[in-house]
């Protein structure tokens, strides 16, 4: 009887921990899809292998553009660069629209300002570039013709990773003379809004609520004493570089991916991970386990393991790179009081904020399945379409 009233306990705090963090960002994350979703509506993907025939600077700097336009779903962006590599963009600007898509966009920075503070906010966003231009050297100087040539005949096979539907669906509104801000506010833009607001939560849905749970259970069970002596916090200059290298590992066994590893990063942070630490283990969704496998599949074993190690060391570079110019500029983070809350719900500005976006949200998803793609659509999200599908699924937005 002891034994489980203990159990039961345990069980409550770690689910309390969940709703805590849960409610503190759910307006936020409300926000973000909503803004995302509106970015998206006017941003056709079949646009982008055009924008993206070779591995220039400038190639590059559209890629990470339009990769921070689109969807945060780390599954569903890297089902979107392969479709891209296929039909004919370079492969390194491929893989920096994957990049940017996961990890310089909007819904991301605002859960890391909520949860982790501006300071990581601000590394995130100056991080993911200098990701993306090591891997851009990395490549030059390691990557074969040979490998990409072998990695293209693997993609040309059409093996099925994740949110294969989801990354090929065009519901972009059509410019036709209309300015951005024309075709947002007019009846299609609303629509399209809603079905990329809709479509993107359902694709993140059990990555956020996932990362949300598992920091809940180590927020309640963990110490941070364990964690302290992991990340070798009382010794400040080796934790750096220990906190760096480790922090993409950490990230690879969770099986958590997209902003559902903020959570997790919050739970680290208040553990004693540094601060370099936190931004790899943020940087390294796109190398958890499952995707992984997904590269095994799209590219072939020689193209995953290089696209593993490629990865993991840019990751790790740019963590190391950021901590120490945000020490010398006097605006690294010490303080380790990331909000990992337990559930607490009283009339204050993130009740207000919730209730209020939870409405906007109600909105959308009532568009989506008056007006919208409805529940077809949503089951087309986990399975490859030919250009037919493409233009039925762009049409809901018109």
């Amino acid at each position: 009887m002891i034994v489980a009233i203990a159990v039961g306990h345990e069980l409550w705090q770690a689910l309390s921990f969940a709703f805590g963090m849960t409610w503190e960002v759910l307006w936020a994350l409300i926000l973000g899809f909503a803004l995302s979703g509106a970015v998206q509506a006017v941003v056709s993907k079949r646009e982008m292998r055009r924008l993206m025939p070779d591995d220039s600077p400038k190639t590059l700097a559209i890629a990470s553009g339009l990769g921070a336009a689109s969807s945060s779903c780390s599954y569903a962006s890297v089902a979107l660069a392969r479709s891209l590599f296929r039909k004919g963009a370079n492969f390194t600007a491929a893989m920096a629209f994957q990049f940017a898509s996961t990890n310089l966009v909007i819904e991301l920075g605002i859960i890391m300002a909520l949860l982790l503070g501006w300071q990581f906010v601000l590394g995130e966003f100056v991080g993911g570039p200098l990701m993306i231009v090591f891997l851009a050297i990395l490549f030059r100087l390691f990557l074969k013709r040979q490998l990409v040539d072998e990695a293209r005949a693997e993609a040309e096979k059409g093996r099925l990773g994740s949110m294969e539907g989801h990354a090929e669906m065009d519901m972009a509104v059509h410019a036709g003379g209309r300015s951005i801000w024309q075709r947002l506010r007019s009846p299609a833009g609303f629509t399209a809004t809603a079905n990329y607001f809709v479509m993107d939560w359902a694709a993140v849905a059990r990555d956020i609520f996932g990362g949300l749970l598992i920091a809940g259970a180590l927020a309640a069970w963990v110490p941070n004493s364990f964690w302290q002596r992991f990340f070798l916090e009382h010794h400040a200059t080796v934790a750096k570089f220990w906190g760096s290298i480790v922090g993409p590992a950490v990230a690879i066994v969770s099986f958590v991916c997209s902003i559902g590893n903020v959570p997790l990063a919050a739970v680290l942070w208040n553990g004693g991970i540094s601060f370099g630490g936190v931004l790899a283990f943020i940087f390294a969704d796109l190398i958890i386990l499952p995707i992984l496998d997904i590269y095994r599949r799209y590219y072939g074993w020689r193209m995953a393991g290089f696209l593993l190690v490629s990865f993991y060391a840019t990751m790790v570079a740019a963590g190391l790179t950021v901590e120490f110019l945000f020490q010398a500029l006097g605006i690294e983070r010490h303080t380790r009081n990331a909000k990992v809350v337990m559930a607490s719900v009283s009339w204050n500005y993130t009740t207000y904020l919730n209730v209020v976006f939870l409405l906007l949200a109600a909105a959308l998803v009532w568009r989506y399945f008056h007006r919208g793609g409805g529940w077809a659509m949503l089951k087309m999200m986990n399975k490859p379409m030919g250009e037919g599908h493409h233009a039925h699924a762009g049409a809901h937005a018109h």
